[in-house]
């Protein structure tokens, strides 16, 4: 994988991100023969993480793919209000136990994993790699790639108008993590928060297909007004350091 990494950055990213979405498709479906709801997703997820992390630390890689503190000042990208507003969507129709006992256990732990893994391999290894070349054309790629990869949903039996949803606003959300990351130079917040928001979908209460649709264009607006507010924040704020 070294040789790789250092020969071809995006081949890498996206040996990974076919690695990623395949393995945890066939471990969904595994999790559904053992009967025990992510199960198999929890402990390939654990694995993968470990090997991903296990990588990087060898080569010594953490700030490379922002694994670190995030650079420049907090409050002046406002990043703690609208990512909190965002992790708490799944909160806004109330709360209820969809699962067993056991089954929430693994969901959660599975879902940490998920966070992780997807902010790395689309945020740490894509548009690092990608970056290079365009950061317009990073953005878009990481974002869309991040959006469209939930097609797989469909797969393990998820409904053809929720995964159009998710697809519409996993986008819009990638676009703003994707964003984070450029600036702040690290994917740690991102993790956080895409935990917390995969989390927290055990406990949710499903809205009608019409709530639906306008709980997806709200967050897909934020997301972007948000992005894009921080794009402007920071050139502008680039652009007055490079006259004084």
């Amino acid at each position: 994988m070294k040789k790789l990494f250092e020969k071809n950055e995006i081949l890498f990213a996206i040996i990974w991100i076919v690695i990623y979405v395949v393995g945890y498709s066939v471990a969904e479906s595994c999790s559904d023969t053992l009967l025990i709801n992510k199960i198999a997703t929890t402990i390939y997820g654990f694995v993968l993480s470990g090997l991903i992390l296990l990588f990087i630390k060898k080569n010594k890689l953490m700030e490379y793919f922002g694994i670190c503190k995030v650079q420049g000042e907090l409050k002046q990208f406002l990043f703690f209000i609208p990512l909190v507003i965002l992790m708490s969507v799944n909160l806004w129709f109330g709360v209820t136990l969809n699962c067993s006992a056991a089954e929430t256990f693994f969901y959660v732990i599975s879902m940490c994993g998920v966070g992780f893994l997807e902010e790395i391999i689309f945020r740490g290894f894509l548009f690092r790699a990608m970056c290079k070349n365009s950061v317009v054309g990073a953005v878009i790629v990481s974002s869309l790639t991040f959006g469209v990869g939930h097609i797989v949903n469909l797969l393990n039996g998820a409904p053809v108008f929720d995964t159009i949803n998710q697809i519409v606003y996993a986008s819009a959300i990638g676009f703003v993590f994707t964003v984070i990351v450029y600036i702040g130079k690290s994917v740690v917040p991102c993790i956080l928060a895409h935990a917390v928001i995969d989390v927290l979908s055990v406990f949710a209460v499903d809205p009608d297909k019409k709530t639906y649709v306008v709980v997806t264009i709200v967050i897909s607006v934020m997301c972007v007004a948000y992005g894009i507010c921080l794009l402007m924040v920071n050139r502008k704020k680039s652009g007055t350091q490079a006259s004084m």
